[in-house]
């Protein structure tokens, strides 16, 4: 797990749940494949309205129940997302699934401690099941990356406590790479992923299910723990974007919230009048294509973490961070570097790309 928005990073995976509904009766896996379909469209509200009669008739359907869960935790209502997930784990305590998925919630909201135990369920379960085992070496590499952090704020000298925490915020970017599809059963770059769809279980006599007949959780998108080749520079602790009334991390944080809220104009604001396109394209070629991408179908959310500015002049200044995308169909996290610099007194990017 790399940052956090969510220690734990979601990949919603239709795929996966379509797969897994050919393991249940007809009738019922053509539900969840309209349920499933309805979550890839981003119409959550219509998902879980058809989730919530499905369940009616088979009240104990653990694939049911998981996909509940799975989009109250798209809708961002952590609570009942909660409930459902830690229901799932009393009634079936042989799935590793709803354990992660816990720990994908708990992670979000930087419970590393409760998040590391679910994960531990979820191994303890399902030995095998690569997906916990990787997110909880990140919620390490988190919670490891919080006690340096407290270490700078007692001693911002503390040149091995900077070295490492330097090292550590190395090793989670460098893991950024595409969402696992959860075909197998799906958060945190600082995320854990949760899985994205329960695999079958029966109704009656759950335990009796055997280890080998669950699909192989999909794996998420969390920090490696591949050591990291060289050291990287010395930096200062983290902060948050919006802390200490920086103008800069106002603006980025405005920004991350017009894009989330796809008001194109406001997005493009943001963005200096001699910005250097990624591709070098014609300014007028790169808003079009940014226009048509932030206006299609389904809700994002967008968020940044871990601000860190370094002056260059008055008016410029280079900032990376950690950004969190996240949509019904896809969750990633990465670093961003932009430079900004400040034109009719207020900042705006200049550059942007995605790298150390």
């Amino acid at each position: 797990m790399t940052e956090s928005r969510s220690l734990i990073r979601i990949a919603l995976s239709v795929v996966t749940a379509l797969a897994l509904c050919a393991l249940t009766p007809q009738a019922f896996a053509e539900t969840l494949q309209d349920i499933s379909k309805l979550m890839k469209q981003g119409q959550h509200a219509q998902a879980l309205e058809k989730t919530e009669k499905y369940l009616v008739g088979k009240p104990k359907d653990a694939q049911g129940r998981f996909l509940k869960g799975l989009i109250l935790t798209e809708m961002n209502h952590t609570a009942e997302a909660i409930s459902v997930f830690t229901r799932l784990t009393e009634d079936y305590p042989e799935l590793p699934e709803p354990y992660n998925n816990l720990a994908v919630i708990y992670a979000q909201q930087k419970q590393y401690d409760k998040a590391k135990q679910a994960l531990e369920m979820a191994i303890r379960t399902h030995p095998s099941y690569a997906t916990a085992h990787e997110n909880l070496g990140d919620i390490y590499a988190r919670m490891a990356s919080q006690a340096y952090d407290k270490a700078l704020q007692i001693d911002s000298s503390n040149a091995s406590a900077q070295t490492k925490l330097a090292m550590i915020r190395d090793l989670m970017s460098a893991s950024s790479r595409p969402v696992a599809n959860a075909s197998n059963a799906a958060s945190p770059a600082t995320a854990t992923k949760p899985v994205a769809a329960a695999p079958a279980q029966p109704e009656t006599k759950p335990a009796e299910a055997k280890p080998e007949s669950k699909p192989e959780p999909a794996k998420p998108v969390v920090a490696s723990t591949a050591p990291v080749a060289a050291p990287a520079p010395v930096v200062a602790a983290e902060s948050k974007a919006s802390a200490g009334g920086s103008e800069i991390g106002k603006t980025l944080e405005a920004w991350a919230t017009a894009w989330s809220k796809k008001n194109v104009k406001g997005y493009l604001s943001y963005y200096a009048r001699d910005f250097q396109t990624p591709g070098g394209e014609a300014r007028a070629a790169w808003e079009s294509e940014r226009s048509k991408r932030l206006t299609k179908p389904g809700n994002i959310l967008v968020s940044i973490e871990g601000l860190h500015v370094t002056p260059e002049s008055a008016d410029r200044a280079t900032v990376r961070f950690r950004q969190h995308y996240r949509s019904a169909s896809l969750k990633t996290s990465s670093t961003k570097v932009m430079v900004m610099v400040r034109q009719d007194g207020r900042w705006l990017i200049q550059q942007e790309r995605v790298g150390k």
